[in-house]
């Protein structure tokens, strides 16, 4: 038993639709639960859909909504002949679950509509692919995660309900492998105990094939993305970035801590609880080795390079040049907390505590407005924040370059330099 899972860039257009069977045709003959998420710029849109409904712009959700029914109807067109009519009826259904809602006025929060609009992009995704398998001879059975995911009701971040999941799983996930070899369903998704579509939050479909994997006890997880594996840089600012064939569970966390695209660490905690490993691999060249991340020792990683651009220094200084101790500190964590702020860097001298965020205006700005109260506070913007695990003198040295250094901070693991 593997557990598989397809981004949107991999479910994009018609071509990669068609890469990704060819992918499962080879593994037909093991058994596969595949997770797929919202085809391409979906879920932007559909968070257009949402923005617009609740600004009260009925005709305009529901016009931005028909653009997304329409470009999955021409793909099911494109894709399908003896299965369209049965995917089409599919569609129809989920497009009606979010017509319903637009056609209504709102009167909750944001966040419940958010859900249970774009919840839709991940159903439809999926409704079109098992029936283009289906069609091609890959036999699978499709399944609403919301059948089985159960959760709180923290809409955008949802808390999973570990005990129900798993006796769902155990009850009707486990016994669809006695009939078809490949199980199709949603990542990002589930649903609270009153029936009402929930998201799980960023990177939420790695974390629902990480739960899948969990509660099956899978052999492994793979991720199918359209890079190589694991660089050790964004090859978009680093064109020499290399990738990293072998990480461990640790290691991945840290480098998500400082920024680095990679697996969120939620993904990571269900399968290290079960030492189940984790594959990221290209779909557009299965061949490639790719990178393997498990709870092993490994040894010998080069440099990882994360570059943080538009970062915002916050200096801070005492009153009346008293320390700056745990009641100070505790203030300031306080409004980071209120602000949804999480500093990049923090170091705390005598008199001083600095820190480093990303530059978002309205919050930075509301910080120092707040901080202001306990201390003198001066805001400089226009850095760069460069953090390097693994680092050594000459690629530190080549990676400042002339900029001027605002900020060290260094252990024997990781160094950050803030830069201008």
């Amino acid at each position: 038993m593997r557990v598989f899972k397809f981004g949107g860039a991999s479910v994009n257009s018609i071509e990669r639709i068609k890469q990704v069977a060819k992918i499962l045709h080879s593994f037909e003959k093991e058994e596969l639960l595949i997770v797929i998420s919202a085809m391409g710029k979906t879920t932007n849109a559909l968070e257009k859909v949402a923005e617009q409904f609740f600004a009260g712009n009925k005709e305009e959700s529901l016009q931005l909504f028909s653009q997304v029914k329409q470009q999955h109807l021409t793909t099911a067109k494109y894709l399908l002949v003896r299965n369209y009519l049965a995917c089409e009826q599919s569609l129809t259904n989920f497009f009606t679950e979010v017509e319903w809602l637009l056609y209504d006025k709102p009167v909750r929060k944001f966040d419940y509509y958010y859900d249970q609009i774009v919840c839709v992009g991940e159903l439809l995704s999926t409704a079109i692919m098992s029936a283009f398998l289906n069609e091609e001879g890959i036999a699978n059975t499709w399944i609403d995660v919301r059948d089985i995911i159960r959760t709180d009701d923290n809409f955008r971040d949802a808390n999973i309900d570990w005990e129900f999941s798993q006796k769902q799983v155990d009850q009707q996930v486990k016994p669809l492998f006695k009939k078809n070899r490949m199980v199709i369903t949603q990542g990002f998704i589930g649903a609270t105990d009153e029936n009402e579509s929930v998201t799980l939050g960023r990177e939420g479909s790695d974390y629902t094939a990480a739960v899948f994997a969990n509660m099956l006890d899978a052999e492994s997880q793979t991720i199918w993305k359209d890079v190589e594996g694991v660089m050790n840089a964004d090859p978009k600012q680093y064109p020499d970035a290399q990738l990293i064939p072998e990480l461990n569970y640790t290691e991945v966390i840290e480098m998500a801590y400082y920024g680095a695209q990679v697996i969120h660490p939620k993904t990571i905690k269900p399968l290290q609880n079960k030492g189940i490993p984790l594959y990221v691999k290209c779909f557009l060249d299965p061949s490639l080795p790719g990178t393997v991340i498990h709870n092993k020792t490994v040894q010998g990683l080069p440099p990882i390079i994360v570059m943080k651009e538009n970062q915002a220094l916050i200096h801070l200084k005492s009153k009346d040049f008293s320390f700056i101790g745990e009641k100070s500190v505790g203030h300031l964590y306080h409004l980071f907390e209120q602000l949804s702020i999480k500093p990049n860097l923090t170091q705390n001298g005598a008199i001083s505590f600095l820190c480093c965020l990303d530059d978002k205006p309205e919050k930075i700005e509301q910080l120092a407005l707040e901080a202001a109260i306990y201390f003198d506070v001066v805001v400089e913007k226009g850095l760069r924040l460069l953090t390097v695990r693994h680092y050594h003198h000459e690629v530190m040295q080549k990676l400042i370059g002339n900029n001027e250094v605002v900020l060290r901070q260094q252990s024997p693991e990781t160094a950050q330099i803030v830069m201008r």
